[in-house]
């Protein structure tokens, strides 16, 4: 990776970035009914846990976000247990909006990639989080996971 830097000759020399300056890409699950899903994804954003701010912090440009959808609807709906959106977080800070009903919330925007909703039950044995009482880490509402949890995801869910 290298960073663009002005001379004094007034022309663009490539200087390498420190390795300590590389931020370390991180991948992400956020627990998101369906409907809510499909907002962010058709208006490229993503609003976690009802317009909080503090989880949209935790994610940094170029990280991964993955929506896993246990319903379809926020209130009732069916039981769906699926990944349901995946994208990477743009370079841009979370911004507030006005929600409905008129309260504030934060947005932070997502590059989502054109995706296949996949069945959690399709993936469950090739996947690390999985294994175990995962359910704690989904009432968290955004946890963690590997590259490799990632990778099988994304793969299933764009083919590549």
């Amino acid at each position: 990776m290298s960073a663009k830097t002005q001379s004094s000759s007034d022309t663009v020399a490539e200087q390498p970035v420190p390795a300590q300056a590389q931020a370390e890409t991180r991948n992400w699950i956020a627990v998101v009914p369906r409907d809510h899903a499909l907002e962010n994804i058709g208006g490229d954003f993503a609003m976690l846990e009802h317009g909080k701010l503090g989880p949209l912090l935790r994610l940094t440009p170029g990280d991964w976000l993955i929506y896993y959808s246990p319903r379809s609807l926020q209130s009732g709906g069916e039981v769906l247990k699926a990944f349901t959106a995946i994208g990477t977080v743009r370079d841009a800070e979370p911004y507030q909006i006005r929600m409905d009903g008129g309260a504030m919330g934060f947005r932070r925007d997502i590059n989502w990639l054109s995706a296949t909703e996949i069945q959690l039950a399709d993936l469950t044995q090739k996947l690390d989080f999985t294994r175990g009482s995962w359910g704690m880490l989904a009432r968290r509402g955004l946890f963690e996971i590997t590259d490799a949890d990632r990778r099988v995801i994304r793969a299933a869910m764009t083919g590549g």
